[in-house]
Order: structure tokens, then sequence, then C-alpha cells
């Protein structure tokens, strides 16, 4: 039977296996608490705290909880890398090749994390707060639950770093997006917004664009991350097949640059910058998906027709801008919303194909071993 693991072992190798995993980020969590209540209860001492706004649990727990995302993330990589050893043996039986993260794909990834936990519990305490309406928190209970909030959201991120596959970085991609979005359109100055184009998020000078703009920006980063992890688990076995995987991890990641150029660049103040990088996204896309079954012809062919599918409907909806039957926003919701979709599914048949399955393994399998698949 399995023994836990000693504690002096666990500190002395932190990640190397899923229960040393689990258990460092207990122990973290529990430091965190710790510090937390502190802090919180030197805050709240000597009045009554409401729940949600200004002064409130919800904003402490909030901005708590974005702070230790951020530091949490970061710790986390530096216990993963400096122990890389470990972390490679347990990554070894996993689906997917190991991606050495950069640190500015480090940076967007924690600050996503930060981003999500900030919004996620001003969403949870103003809900509280309607739910018991009119209360207040006396010192002691608001530290010990703002601790214990700040405490499971470095719990989650510490785990969600050291444990970061393809598939929960485009989750966290997708989360983001839609967080970030949802704040800067309930935010917004100009309630009829929706009546221009998505850039007009990004032209003020309010907490709107800074949340719009931002959005972007990280989420380019993100999406040069996730070229990195999709294409390192697609086979290749001859140069053409080499040149092809580069042409669509530079696809990829030039979809991501001109994604946060669309950001960097707001519509009112760079029009010309901003539309290029607009329309060379969509550019980028579309030239992807034609040439996918050429650069890889490997990749299956139901997920091929898809792109084409996808395809087909971005340029329908162009047809319907140009004569006036949708505005722009419509077409650029639906946009989005295909070519996210598309990178979330890439990645699952990307990864498929570095596993092996299907019949494309067996005739990779025949062409390494030089044995007939049909024999055996």
């Amino acid at each position: 039977m399995n023994q836990p693991i000693p504690i002096a072992r666990l500190l002395r190798h932190p990640v190397a296996s899923t229960e040393s995993r689990e258990s460092s980020a207990l122990l973290i969590g529990a430091g965190v608490f710790v510090v937390t209540f502190i802090v919180a209860w030197l805050s709240f001492l000597g009045r009554e705290i409401p729940i949600s706004g200004r002064g409130s649990v919800g904003q402490f727990v909030a901005l708590g909880s974005a702070l230790a995302a951020i530091i949490m993330f970061v710790i986390a990589r530096v216990l993963l890398n400096t122990n890389s050893t470990d972390g490679a043996a347990l990554q070894g039986g996993q689906d997917f090749p190991t991606v050495r993260l950069r640190w500015y794909d480090i940076g967007a990834l924690a600050l996503a994390h930060a981003v999500v936990a900030l919004l996620g519990w001003l969403a949870v305490a103003d809900l509280m707060a309607k739910s018991f309406n009119g209360a207040m928190v006396f010192t002691v209970p608001g530290a010990i639950l703002a601790a214990v909030a700040i405490a499971v959201s470095s719990y989650a991120v510490v785990l969600s770093s050291i444990n970061l596959t393809p598939m929960s970085v485009s989750v966290i991609l997708v989360v983001f997006l839609v967080a970030g979005s949802f704040t800067s359109m309930l935010s917004a100055t100009d309630p009829l917004w929706w009546q221009k184009n998505l850039s007009t998020l990004g032209i003020s000078d309010d907490i709107s664009a800074l949340a719009f703009n931002l959005t972007l920006i990280v989420a380019g980063v993100i999406v040069t991350t996730i070229a990195h992890y999709a294409t390192a688990a697609i086979p290749v076995r001859t140069a053409k097949e080499v040149s092809g995987r580069n042409f669509v991890r530079g696809s990829l990641v030039l979809l991501g640059v001109l994604l946060a150029c669309v950001g960097i660049f707001p519509v009112d103040r760079f029009l010309t910058a901003h539309n290029v990088a607009a329309s060379g996204m969509a550019a980028v896309y579309i030239a992807m998906v034609l040439c996918l079954q050429r650069f890889i012809p490997a990749m299956p062919r139901v997920f091929v027709l898809l792109g084409y599918v996808f395809v087909a409907v971005i340029v329908v909806l162009a047809v319907f801008f140009v004569t006036g039957y949708y505005n722009l926003t419509a077409v650029e919701l639906v946009a989005f919303l295909l070519i996210f979709s598309w990178l979330v599914v890439f990645l699952r048949n990307s990864r498929a194909m570095g596993r092996g399955d299907g019949p494309n393994a067996d005739k990779a399998a025949a062409s390494m071993t030089g044995s007939n698949p049909v024999a055996s």
C-alpha cells in the first residue's frame, strides 16, 4: 500500500508527483490564509463591513485574489522550472509534449488568472449583497471569509499553473476573453456602442476602454502560447512536414500578434494600424484554414472540412455587412466566436495526432519501423 509523502521530502520535491503537487498547493493556500487573515483583520478592525461596494469584503477579496493569483502563478512556474526533472517525470505520462513557457507567456497567463479571479469574486459579492439585502459583516467573520476566499483562489491558481496543458490554456483564454469583454460592455459609457462596432469599446478614456484593450493584448500573447503548445504535438517525419508545421505555427503566432495590435492601436487614434491588424487577423485565419490540408496532410478530414465551413460563414457574414443586412458588430462577434472555437478544436485534434490515435498512427508507425501494419 502506498504511504503518504513525508513533509521533508515534499519540501525538497514539491512537484514530483500528483500527490506532492496537491500537498504543495494546500501548504501554499494555508500560508496565504494566515497572512490574509491578519491583513484583513487589521483592515476591518473596529467597523462593520458591507458585502459589496467600496471598502467591502467583496472588494477586498477580489483585489486580494487578483494579487495572489499573479504571485502564486509565478511562484508555481518557478517551482516547476527549478524542479524541472520532477516536472518532466510527471508530464511524461501525459499526452502532450512539455513546452517551456517564456517570460511574457507567464506574465500574460498570470494576468489572465488575476482578471478572472477579480471579476469572478466581484460578481459573487454583488450576488451575495443582493441576496442579503442590507446585511453587514463583523470584523472577525469578515476576515475569515476573506482569508478563505483568497486562500481557495491561491490553491486553484497554483494547481492551474503547475498542471498547464494545451486544453487548460485554451480554456483560460476563452474564460478570460468572455470576462474581459463583458466587463467592457457592461461598463461602457455609450450604451449604444453595439450600433457601431466592437472597436468602439476601446476608444474612450474610462475603465471600459482599458478593459477592452488590455483583454485583447493579453489574449494575443496567450494565443502565441497556444501556437507553440498546439503545433508541438503535431508529428513530423519529413522536411516538408516540418515546414508545414512551421507555417501553421507562424500563422498562429501572427494571429496572436495581430490580436494584440488591435488592442495596442485604438481605432480613434490609430485608424489605419487598427484596421490593418483587424483585417489581417481574418486574412491570416482564412489562409491558414485553406492551406491546412496541404501543410499538414495528416490532419483529420472532418476538422479540415469544419474549417472550410467556418470560412464560408465568415464570407457570407461579410457579404451581409456590405449589403447592409448585418451591422459590423454582429459580423465581428460571430467571426471571433468561430475563430476561437476553431482554435480550441485545433488543439484537441493536434493533441490526438500527437498521441497517435486513429488510422494515421498505423501509417506513421509503419514508416518509422519499416513494418507492415496490415500484416501485423
